[in-house]
């Protein structure tokens, strides 16, 4: 079975990080949860209220990082996954993350980015450059900005890169994330 990596930190969003973590081991795959720091991270959930024309954030379950950044060698993982929320805004800070996510482009390894997962790009930007992805709709000017072209769909799949728009849509994502694992 395949050893997979979650790239995340605090504030990602629970659902993309829970849903892709156990979905994985269901199916009887290796999933590492992996931040800036091994500790355990608060996640948030991210919903929409009525009077908001943007979402909101709560606190919800905390989830332990199984290991580092700095202590993972991308070489041993056969796919990346990058959940969204707030946590791509700080984990691209980290200064191993873009070699982390540059290996998986390399290497033509499968990479799962959902909602806000676009912004870890900005490190990256030659890895997305020219090609095509979704992502959170707030996103799409960092989408455009990497040189990328933005696609309005709900889920979009493109060589090793599978993407989609928010957690509504994981079931479609993670179908196809293993589609390519599965090669």
């Amino acid at each position: 079975m395949a050893k997979v990596l979650i790239m995340t930190g605090d504030a990602v969003e629970a659902l993309e990080v829970f849903y892709p973590y156990y979905r994985l081991l269901e199916e009887g795959h290796e999933a590492v949860i992996a931040a800036p720091s091994k500790k355990k991270l608060q996640t948030v959930v991210h919903d929409f209220e009525p009077a908001m024309e943007t979402f909101t954030e709560k606190w919800a379950y905390g989830l332990d990082a199984h290991s580092s950044f700095d202590e993972v060698n991308p070489a041993e993982f056969d796919g990346l996954i990058i959940p969204g929320g707030r946590a791509p805004e700080h984990i691209r800070l980290h200064e191993k993350a873009p070699e982390l996510i540059r290996h998986f482009f390399q290497e033509n390894k499968p990479v799962g980015a959902i909602c806000h997962a676009a912004l870890v790009f900005a490190v990256v930007p030659d890895v997305v450059k020219g090609r095509e992805l979704t992502a959170f709709t707030a996103c799409r000017p960092e989408v455009e900005s990497y040189g990328a072209a933005y696609i309005s769909e709900p889920l979009h799949v493109e060589g090793n890169l599978v993407s989609g728009h928010a957690w509504p849509d994981l079931p479609g994502f993670m179908k196809e994330f293993f589609v390519l694992l599965n090669r």
